[in-house]
């Protein structure tokens, strides 16, 4: 008898999951995208320092990585897509999986880093 279980690779169900995800990132998106575009109608003209001054904020900055972390796994979801319907090498393509991945991570790091590098 074995212990470990065998996770089905194919499935209605990862499909659904994969669909859920990509529109619960895109509606986090929306709603930053919206904030953002509210903020430069209200507040006029936009010059440098008011950009700097809107990210200032604490709660500024989580919004803001949270969107960036929704973006990354919406740009994953897509991607990784795209790599299995037409990459058929299975090495080339776990090569790709990875990069893609330590693109993504990279980018949400420079992210954090550039945030809380504004004071």
């Amino acid at each position: 008898m074995s212990i470990a279980t065998r996770r089905v690779l194919v499935g209605a169900h990862y499909g659904l999951r994969d669909w859920l995800i990509q529109r619960i990132t895109a509606l986090i998106l929306f709603a930053f995208a919206l904030g953002l575009a509210l903020a430069v109608l209200i507040t006029g003209p936009w010059q440098y320092a008011r950009w700097k001054a809107l990210f200032v904020p604490v709660p500024m900055k989580l919004l803001t990585l949270l969107a960036v972390l929704a973006l990354c796994y919406h740009a994953w979801i897509g991607v990784r897509d795209i790599w299995m319907d037409y990459v058929g090498n299975a090495a080339l393509r776990l090569c790709l999986h990875v990069a893609t991945v330590l693109w993504l991570l990279y980018c949400f790091a420079w992210t954090a880093q550039i945030l809380w590098g504004i004071a």
